[in-house]
């Protein structure tokens, strides 16, 4: 972990303190009920239960109250798209490995936790939202890659089934085989140029941390029609600002506990005569 990434860790952490101690007005149970938690890599804690994995995702599976999972793919050497977050696997298998420079054998032989995206279409496709977020790299064949996800995705209804996530424009424009009213762009630091970007071609949303996406940037997203996706709310207050805020889509690494949130307040409220 470098120094910048420490850095941004410990800013994180502050922030989450601070919101989680602000008090917020209580949703709507329209808005509650229309809030959706997304795991984020599955419900992981990357010690018994890996990120990414078919554990995660079983695990985020039998969490009540989850709509969908979140997770990235890469590219292998034979072009086979794996799930898999980093282009090495060094972060959570502890080897040198690069996606990109092996074969879907090799990986799987190696490394046979990692799932290809076929493997994780056929065992949750149709049964829980599937927030895809492919990941930039170069493309090798971009036309016949994007005939293989064409394939892999022709059992599942794009928006109903399924979107597709990218923080860079590029990947987004190579991937054909869907409408851009499926597709969903992630901002980081660059939010302006992205939101420009989602509504000039009408994306079905954009999504990016709390801190980043400021009200007026929501506001106009909304006015427009798309979704919001909020990452990564840690507590009720800080779940609840941006439900107030609009925002529809909840990426959350600790899901089970905010699913309880929303569980006992719908419950509370339901209560109330």
């Amino acid at each position: 972990m470098d120094a910048l990434e420490l850095i941004t860790n410990f800013l994180n952490r502050v922030c989450d303190i601070i919101f989680a101690i602000v008090p917020q007005k209580t949703p709507s149970n329209k808005n509650l009920r229309n809030c959706k938690i997304i795991s984020h890599r599955g419900q992981h804690d990357n010690k018994n239960i890996l990120e990414n994995t078919l554990m995660a995702f079983d695990n985020a599976m039998n969490t009540n109250g989850i709509w969908g999972i979140e997770f990235d793919f890469r590219w292998t050497k034979d072009l086979h798209p794996v799930v898999i977050h980093d282009p090495n696997l060094r972060r959570i298998f502890g080897s040198k490995l690069r996606v990109s420079e092996t074969t879907l054998f090799e990986l799987k032989k190696k490394f046979p936790q990692i799932p290809s995206l076929k493997e994780v279409i056929e065992r949750y496709g149709g049964e829980i939202h599937l927030m895809v977020e492919a990941k930039e790299e170069y493309n090798v064949h971009p036309e016949k890659q994007d005939q293989i996800l064409k394939d892999l995705f022709k059992p599942l209804q794009p928006i109903k089934d399924y979107h597709i996530l990218s923080l860079s424009p590029k990947i987004l424009d190579f991937i054909n085989f869907v409408e851009d009213k499926s597709k969903i762009i992630v901002a980081v630091f660059n939010v302006k140029s992205l939101s420009n970007i989602s509504l000039g071609k009408n994306y079905a949303g954009i999504g990016g941390h709390y801190l980043l996406l400021k009200n007026s940037v929501l506001r106009q997203h909304l006015k427009f029609g798309q979704k919001i996706g909020i990452g990564f709310p840690k507590s009720k207050n800080s779940l609840f600002r941006e439900i107030n805020r609009g925002a529809e889509w909840i990426f959350c690494n600790n899901s089970k506990k905010l699913c309880l949130i929303l569980k006992n307040e719908l419950e509370k409220n339901n209560r109330i005569p």
